[in-house]
């Protein structure tokens, strides 16, 4: 794995949240700089139940960029 992809933590948003949002939040709640905020409006796959369509939701992926030699540890769970 490069550096560049050791620094970088996807997590799912709220479809509402912004870029800076986001930043802010992971920078609060991890205790870390972010760098960079990328955002991917992930759409909802139609599935069927019976003979019935139906759509699951529109969601919202975050890939946060942190500083260099940080990390976030409440990421990583032992034994899993």
């Amino acid at each position: 794995m490069s550096e560049t992809n050791a620094r970088r933590y996807t997590f799912a948003v709220a479809n509402e949240a912004t870029k800076r949002d986001i930043a802010d939040a992971v920078a609060q709640s991890f205790k870390v700089d972010v760098i960079a905020v990328n955002v991917i409006h992930v759409p909802g796959k139609a599935r069927r139940l019976g003979r019935r369509i139906g759509h699951r939701p529109d969601w919202k992926k975050a890939i946060v960029t942190i500083a260099e030699g940080q990390r976030i540890e409440k990421y990583f769970v032992e034994g899993v």
